[in-house]
């Protein structure tokens, strides 16, 4: 059965669009800021205890959370460009910031992974995650050198949605835990799929829904997801 056509008309007005997009951003940084406040307590003492199978690893592991926390942290600034005319000066520059902490925490990821005694499924996990944080990135930044504007928000979106990963998977441990189900390799690397697949699936699901919207309406403006 065909969905029925959604007008953009149904969505408001352009105010309440920014509204709508305004609290999203503001919803994941709050989330993003519950989740690096976590890491800062369960790594601040640098000790055996805290540091786990990183003990020995400290410098590659605390590499990819400085990067990551950065990336983390940079994105919400980045997507508010949709809502507040006054950040957009900034965008630029805070995005360039945003790639280099992507970088350096790939860097830190490549050193875990080459360093990792996770079983082989873990590691191919982390490694498609971080080829799909490094792989959005690139498409988002060569659209905006072409002066594709609206692919490469759509690819930036796509990008933050990779970077909040390790957020996700924070959600997504606990939840199968509580299911009953045993934390085996095989559930943490499917989880670790999970935590960027999901939100990229759902992410197209809801670009398309608006795009059957906009069909009929000749006077939308560009959507932020799309």
């Amino acid at each position: 059965m065909a969905l029925p056509a959604l007008s953009t008309n149904a969505w408001g007005s352009n105010a309440v669009r920014r509204l709508a997009w305004l609290a999203l951003v503001l919803g994941l940084a709050a989330w993003s800021a519950d989740f690096l406040y976590g890491v800062f307590l369960k790594y601040q003492g640098s000790n055996a205890a805290s540091m786990g199978m990183f003990a020995d690893r400290k410098g590659w592991l605390f590499t990819h959370l400085a990067g990551g926390a950065l990336t983390i942290a940079l994105g919400p600034v980045q997507l508010l460009r949709q809502a507040v005319d006054a950040v957009r000066p900034a965008h630029r520059w805070t995005g360039r910031v945003y790639l280099m902490g992507l970088l350096v925490a790939c860097t830190g990821a490549a050193g875990l992974l080459a360093t990792s005694p996770a079983p082989v499924e873990i590691r191919v996990a982390f490694g498609a995650t971080m080829l799909a944080w490094v792989a959005t990135a690139a498409v988002g930044i060569a659209a905006i050198r072409r002066g594709q504007v609206t692919t490469h928000r759509a690819w930036m979106m796509r990008n933050y949605w990779v970077t909040l990963a390790p957020v996700s998977f924070r959600l997504l441990l606990p939840s199968a835990i509580a299911l009953g189900l045993t934390p085996s390799p095989g559930l943490i690397a499917t989880l670790l799929w999970a935590s960027w697949v999901t939100p990229l699936l759902l992410h197209e699901a809801v670009v398309r829904l608006l795009r059957i919207g906009r069909a009929g309406d000749t006077l939308s403006a560009p959507e932020p997801f799309a």
